[in-house]
C-alpha cells in the first residue's frame, strides 16, 4: 500500500523526469524556430542556455529568491523560539536544520528555498510570527521542511529559470519575425506563421506546466506535514488564517509567487488554470479529511 514515505521517494524521481522534460521542451522550441529562421545558431543556443541556466539555478536561487524577497538571515539568538520549533520538526523528519531568514512584512506567509537538505532555507514573514499560535507555526514550518525533504525547492527553482528562458527565445523570435526579418528572404510561409504562433503559445504552455507542477507539490507538503508533526488540524487553521488575511505580501512577486505557502497576492481574482496554489478549501479538506464540496 502506498505510503506518504513511498509518494515521496515516486516524488524525487518525478523531479528528475520533470527537469529533463522542460529541458526538452525548451530545446524543441529552439529547433522549431531554428528551422523557421534558417539558422542553426538558435537551436545552440537554446541547447547551450538551458542548460547552463538549470545549472546555474541550481547552485545560486536560493541567494537570487531571498535577495529579491528582503529577507534577512536570524541566528538562534535572535529568534529562539522559532529555532527551537525548526529543530524539533527537523530531528523528527531526520532532516538537517536548515538556515532562517525572515521578511519584514506584516503579511502572513512562508516558504523555503535551497538546492537540497544540506543546504535547505525556511523564510517566514514577521506577520504570520505574529498572526499564528504555536500549533499553527508548527504547521506551516512541517510543510516548508516537508518541501525541502522532498526535494520540491530544486524542481520549483530550475523551472521558473526555464520558463523565463521560454519567453525570452520567444521575444527574440517575435522581434526578429516581425523587424528583422529580411521579406526576400526564402523562407516557408507556412513554417514561419506556425512559429510565430509558436512564440506567442510556447511561454504559456511553459506557464501552465509550471503551475501544474507546483499546485501538485503542495498537496504532497501538506499531507507530509500532517505525518510529521502528527497533527494535521494545526495547519489545516493555519492556512484559513494566512488565506483569510486580505493583506498582500509586498516582497513578492510573480517569478517567486508560488513558493509561498499560500497565493501572496490577495485580493486578486486568479482563474484556477493560473493559479500558483491549489484552492485552500481543497487543501484544508484533504488535511481535514473531508470532501472539498462538503467543506465548503
Amino acid at each position: 500500500m502506498a505510503t506518504l514515505y513511498t509518494e515521496a521517494d515516486r516524488n524525487m524521481r518525478l523531479t528528475w523526469v520533470y527537469i529533463t522534460g522542460f529541458l526538452i521542451f525548451v530545446i524543441g522550441v529552439g529547433y522549431f524556430f531554428a528551422q523557421a529562421m534558417g539558422n542553426s545558431t538558435i537551436l545552440y543556443i537554446a541547447v547551450i542556455f538551458s542548460t547552463i541556466m538549470s545549472f546555474g539555478s541550481y547552485w545560486w536561487s536560493d541567494k537570487i529568491v531571498l535577495s529579491m524577497s528582503g529577507a534577512k538571515e536570524v541566528t538562534r539568538e535572535s529568534a529562539r523560539e522559532l529555532y527551537l520549533l525548526v529543530e524539533n520538526l527537523c530531528i523528527t523528519a531526520g532532516l538537517p536544520s536548515p538556515k532562517i531568514y525572515i521578511i519584514e512584512d506584516s503579511a502572513p506567509n512562508a516558504f523555503a528555498t535551497g538546492r537540497d537538505p544540506q543546504h535547505g532555507v525556511i523564510c517566514v514573514t514577521t506577520g504570520i510570527l505574529d498572526k499564528l499560535e504555536k500549533i499553527e507555526l508548527e504547521g506551516v514550518l512541517a510543510h516548508e521542511l516537508s518541501h525541502i525533504g522532498n526535494r520540491d525547492i530544486l524542481l520549483s527553482t530550475v523551472v521558473v529559470v526555464l520558463v523565463g528562458f521560454v519567453a525570452l527565445i520567444a521575444d527574440w523570435f517575435q522581434h526578429w519575425a516581425f523587424w528583422g526579418r529580411d521579406n526576400d528572404e526564402d523562407s516557408n510561409p507556412l513554417l514561419m506563421i506556425a512559429a510565430i504562433l509558436l512564440s506567442l503559445l510556447a511561454p504559456l504552455a511553459a506557464m501552465l506546466i509550471q503551475l501544474a507542477i507546483s499546485r501538485k507539490r503542495e498537496f504532497l507538503a501538506d499531507a507530509s506535514a500532517a505525518l510529521l508533526t502528527r497533527h494535521p488540524e494545526g495547519l489545516a487553521r493555519a492556512l484559513e488564517k494566512i488565506s483569510s488575511d486580505r493583506e498582500p505580501l509586498e516582497a513578492a512577486n510573480r517569478a517567486t509567487a508560488h513558493l509561498y505557502i499560500s497565493n501572496p497576492f490577495k485580493g486578486k481574482k486568479i482563474s484556477k488554470l493560473f493559479s500558483t496554489h491549489p484552492p485552500i478549501e481543497e487543501r484544508i479538506a484533504r488535511l481535514r479529511g473531508t470532501d472539498a464540496k462538503s467543506a465548503s
